[in-house]
């Protein structure tokens, strides 16, 4: 199989066959619009905003602004807002009753049978991981924030990259009933397969998210994983890699400054609509130098339908193997014999045996043997990947030399 019909079939590529996001048809993204925004840019002054148990952040936002982003997302992800809130009114519609039972009903069983086990995991193997407080490098990502959060809590910058567009976020307050339902429908509609099967139809996100971007999505699982939304801005990269106002031209993205529940310390969601191929970078370097800019990373890949077993994605391999501290994967990331045994320890979980069928030619006889031959690798009790059956995926940790020797 050709590298350009791997790329095309990003992120999961066969209909019901993986869980969650990656990157969807290769093409190019330079001409991306970033449209819209969730609220009105009012000039009031900034002022510190409180979270829902009094801390403030130790950063200055727009209360107003803030309140009505995090509202926006609550509405968005089926969860209650204030009596005054902007938006009580819409929730007192029966369109938007019936998008709250979709939500507590699927979202209950997403957490019971997939995401409460990915956090007690996250908890036992990732502590060390995640007592660094590291930044997330989350390259074929589309909008999984989900699963980044889920499995690394104490991040405090989730750098995010994918084809799909940014998008824009529906301003509710002016829209009418009937086009309120149908903006309620479409966040339905994008996240009915991971709600129902832990996993997107990769046809059925090709056509959502080329209508409506990441955004929403983003703005379902901050709510749905209680943050709280401080800021939204739509940000494009200059030639230093340096975030800037977006300007037509630019790599497209969006950062989105969010406190978690109890906390007073804000954090970044960065997602950017960008090429990853040799080709891609090379036309557009300014992801590789703003990457570039941060310590202290951990990479994370999944279901990237194995792209950088390809020497057409060898750049993007090389900017994580060379700048993170740690790497959690599954199969589809990187083969085995890309980790030095000189500059890397790794640890195995779950079971691998081979790709599914349209990636079989990605079989790695090696990762096989690490696989019969170490009696010492846990089970997963969770499905991630493309593999998504209780302990029918794996997961490999690799922590970098670099790091012990400290």
């Amino acid at each position: 199989m050709n590298i350009k019909k791997y790329y095309s079939l990003l992120p999961t590529t066969v209909a019901v066959i993986a869980l969650l996001f990656c990157s969807t048809s290769c093409q190019n993204t330079d001409n991306t619009s970033n449209t819209g925004n969730t609220s009105n840019n009012n000039n009031k002054s900034n002022q510190q905003i409180a979270s829902t148990n009094n801390k403030q952040p130790k950063q200055e936002f727009n209360q107003e602004k803030s309140e009505l982003l995090t509202d926006t997302a609550k509405t968005l992800a089926g969860i209650n807002v204030g009596a005054k809130s902007q938006l009580a009114t819409l929730q007192k519609g029966s369109s938007w009753k019936n998008h709250q039972s979709f939500f507590q009903k699927s979202w209950s069983r997403l957490d019971a049978q997939q995401l409460s086990k990915v956090r007690d995991w996250t908890a036992k193997e990732l502590q060390n991981v995640n007592a660094t407080s590291p930044n997330i490098l989350y390259p074929f990502s589309g909008p999984d924030f989900l699963y980044s959060y889920s499995l690394f809590p104490k991040a405090k910058q989730f750098i995010l990259a994918g084809l799909e567009p940014v998008g824009s976020v529906p301003d509710f307050s002016s829209l009418s009933a009937s086009q309120q339902n149908i903006k309620l429908q479409e966040a339905r509609s994008s996240l009915h397969a991971i709600l129902q099967f832990s996993f997107f139809r990769t046809n059925d996100m090709k056509v959502d998210l080329q209508k409506q971007g990441v955004l929403p999505i983003l703005y379902v699982f901050l709510a749905r994983t209680n943050n709280r939304i401080l800021n939204v801005q739509y940000i494009g990269l200059d030639q230093e890699g340096k975030v800037q106002q977006f300007q037509k031209g630019m790599v497209s993205g969006v950062k989105i400054a969010f406190v978690p529940e109890g906390e007073s310390e804000p954090r970044n969601l960065y997602y950017f609509s960008t090429d990853l191929s040799n080709d891609g970078l090379k036309k557009r370097p300014e992801f590789v130098k703003f990457v570039n800019q941060f310590d202290n990373k951990v990479t994370y890949l999944k279901a990237a339908s194995y792209l950088m077993y390809n020497s057409s994605f060898s750049e993007i391999r090389n900017l994580i193997l060379a700048s993170s501290n740690y790497l959690l994967q599954d199969d589809s990331g990187m083969p085995l014999k890309s980790f030095a045994s000189s500059q890397w320890n790794l640890k195995f979980y779950g079971s691998y045996t081979r790709p599914i069928g349209l990636f079989s030619n990605s079989y790695q006889a090696d990762l096989r043997k690490v696989y019969q031959n170490d009696k010492s690798i846990k089970p997963l009790n969770f499905g991630i990947g493309y593999k998504f059956g209780v302990n029918e995926s794996n997961l490999m940790l690799a922590s970098a030399k670099k790091i012990a020797s400290r």
